[in-house]
C-alpha cells in the first residue's frame, strides 16, 4: 500500500515481490525495479541481519558524481572501482557499490530509537555487483539494487523522499 501519496517522488519496497516502486507526480504508473532485500527476511531489531518495515525517508544520498562501480566502505569510497579481480582479491566484502540512500525510520520503537533505529542500523538501498541476483533476498540487512538501476534511481530522489517497506502489497505499514 502506497504511502505519503501526496508527496512525489516516493518509494515502495515490497519485501514479498522483492521490488522497489518509484512513484512521481509526472508518471501515470511508477518505475519498478528488482530488488534483493535481506536473507533473513523482515525485522528491525539491532544486529539482526533483517530488513526493517515500515515509514521511512531518505536521510542522505551518497556518491554524486563517483563513476559506476564505485566501492564503498562506511559509507565512504574507498578509491576502488568493482571488478572481477578485485572480488577475488576480497572474497568476504559485502559490496556497497555505486550509490547509498541512506534509510532513517520515522517510527518510534518500530524503526526509530534503541534497539531498532533503521539510521544506526546503517539500512540503505545500494548497488551491488552484477553477479549477485536480483529478485531473492539474499542481503544482510540493506536493499540491494542493480548498479545501473540505484544510479537511475539516486538521479531521480533527494533527501526526504519517503521510502515504506512492506512485507507484502497487502500490508497497512
Amino acid at each position: 500500500m502506497l504511502t505519503d501519496a501526496a508527496y512525489f517522488p516516493c518509494i515502495e519496497v515490497d519485501l514479498e515481490a522483492q521490488t522497489l516502486q518509484l512513484f512521481q507526480a509526472s508518471e501515470a504508473t511508477p518505475l519498478v525495479y528488482p530488488v534483493s532485500s535481506a536473507q533473513k527476511g523482515p525485522g528491525e531489531r539491532q544486529d539482526s541481519g533483517c530488513t526493517p518495515l515500515g515509514k521511512h525517508y531518505i536521510r542522505a544520498c551518497i556518491g554524486s558524481g563517483l563513476p559506476m562501480g564505485t566501492v564503498f566502505v562506511a559509507r565512504r569510497p574507498t578509491g576502488e572501482v568493482y571488478s572481477a579481480d578485485l572480488a577475488r582479491r576480497h572474497p568476504q566484502r559485502d559490496w556497497i557499490l555505486t550509490r547509498v540512500l541512506w534509510l532513517c525510520g520515522r517510527e518510534t520503537g518500530r524503526n526509530r530509537g534503541d534497539g531498532v533505529d533503521s539510521f544506526r542500523r546503517f539500512i540503505y538501498i545500494h548497488g551491488t555487483p552484477d553477479t549477485e541476483p536480483m529478485g531473492e533476498p539474499r542481503s544482510h540487512g540493506c536493499i540491494r539494487m542493480r548498479n545501473t538501476d540505484v544510479l537511475d534511481l539516486f538521479d531521480r530522489v533527494t533527501t526526504g523522499v519517503p521510502v515504506n517497506i512492506v512485507a507484502s502489497r497487502f500490508d497497512a505499514a
